[in-house]
């Protein structure tokens, strides 16, 4: 009966992928908690594992060794390897950027480390690392890094951080380097133009948690970051705005108490979109292939808590709907990144951690949407609903 029962799922699994224009594929395989993911010239990849290892992943699957050279990581909790970032010129200087927490359990924070990437098949090696940049505000809890990282078309680098759970009030606090983002040179040095003299890495504040940070082709950059129950947000980051976190959030705290009263404020910017329950969203891509026509422009964030990955389409009237999509996987999903094949690629968590991508099977049309974005909001009545079991602990970040 359960065989029946299976066989009959999964061909309407593939029925509806069918319908939705799209087929999954899996990349690669066996691999432990896969964070960030970037793509190789020659159609390789490289992809992070958040215990502490990078490795070249070959166009067919292959799954190399670990890569030799790579810093010592603080691996606890949300602690751990983060991104994977080439430099604008890798083709030339072979040159990558890695995010990670490092530390100890009382002192620990985000770094940023170069290196230039020597590699022979599917073997690789970092030589002449360096640790160009560390979060000054050092923390005592594993949890709350940010730890995104891209570059903009001026050629300086953006990085996200954490509040550090604990340090919430910190990120409306200028000269605080928690909760922020933060604008650098390719060498770790602040930029020059950044808007804030007191605070010279500063480039936007009031965040809580950025897991998803991308850059589109005109220079605009997105961002999403984690609430804790409900008051998860996208948000487009402008020089020197205020996000909010925590003065104003849709949301309530683990402990179901307000984390604030309010949902806006004079001088803090509202999210383009925020979810009420918590989806835990983490990576971000805008889709700008030529696969999926009906993508062109929409935003793709991994749903830790749902185990899928939502579609925000923007609508003739300006409005963000939501799709849910790819939630036949199953696993808690991590980065998404467009391809510059024009699939759309996506990590996934799980005993059998893998590299997938959503490849055009047939004319996608638009599907009705699962629910509306909360753009513009105008209302502030909270939702209980948990993205898990209550606690006082970040458990979907």
């Amino acid at each position: 009966m359960l065989t029946r029962l299976s066989l009959f799922v999964s061909a309407c699994l593939l029925v509806l992928n069918a319908q939705a224009g799209y087929r999954l594929e899996t990349v690669a395989g066996n691999l432990e908690i896969p964070w960030g993911l970037a793509f190789l010239p020659d159609g390789n990849f490289l992809v992070t594992e958040h215990a502490g290892r990078l490795r070249i992943i070959g166009a067919d699957g292959q799954v190399g060794e670990p890569v030799a050279g790579v810093p010592d990581v603080y691996h606890k909790s949300q602690g751990g390897l983060f991104d994977v970032v080439l430099h604008p010129d890798f083709a030339t200087n072979q040159r990558i950027y890695l995010t990670y927490a490092e530390g100890t359990p009382q002192d620990n924070g985000t770094a940023v480390a170069r290196a230039t990437l020597t590699r022979q098949g599917l073997t690789g090696e970092l030589k002449d690392l360096e640790v160009i940049f560390r979060v000054e505000r050092r923390k005592d809890t594993p949890v709350h890094y940010g730890g995104r990282l891209a570059f903009l078309l001026d050629g300086t680098m953006l990085l996200t951080t954490g509040d550090g759970f604990s340090y919430r009030h910190e990120a409306q606090s200028i000269t605080s380097q928690l909760g922020k983002t933060l604008r650098m040179t390719e060498d770790g040095k602040p930029a020059v133009d950044n808007p804030f003299p007191e605070a010279p890495y500063v480039w936007t504040y009031g965040h809580r948690n950025p897991q998803g940070l991308t850059v589109t082709k005109d220079g605009t950059v997105w961002l999403n970051e984690h609430g804790p129950q409900g008051g998860d947000e996208l948000n487009r980051i402008e020089r020197g705005n205020n996000y909010g976190w925590p003065a104003i959030c849709y949301c309530l705290d683990y402990t179901n108490a307000y984390v604030t009263p309010f949902t806006e404020w004079a001088g803090m910017e509202q999210p383009a979109h925020y979810w009420r329950p918590s989806i835990a969203p983490s990576g971000l891509a805008i889709y700008e292939g030529d696969r999926f026509p009906e993508w062109q422009g929409d935003f793709f964030t991994g749903a830790l808590v749902n185990k899928d990955v939502s579609r925000l389409h923007q609508t003739a009237d300006g409005k963000l709907e939501e799709e849910k999509l790819f939630g036949e996987v199953g696993e808690r999903v991590r980065d998404v990144r467009s391809g510059p094949d024009g699939a759309l690629y996506f990590t996934v968590e799980g005993p059998n951690g893998r590299i997938m991508r959503a490849v055009s099977d047939a004319p996608y049309s638009v599907s009705e949407p699962v629910s509306e974005a909360a753009s513009a909001p105008d209302e502030a009545s909270e939702s209980t609903d948990e993205p898990e079991a209550a606690s006082t602990e970040p458990v979907s970040d």
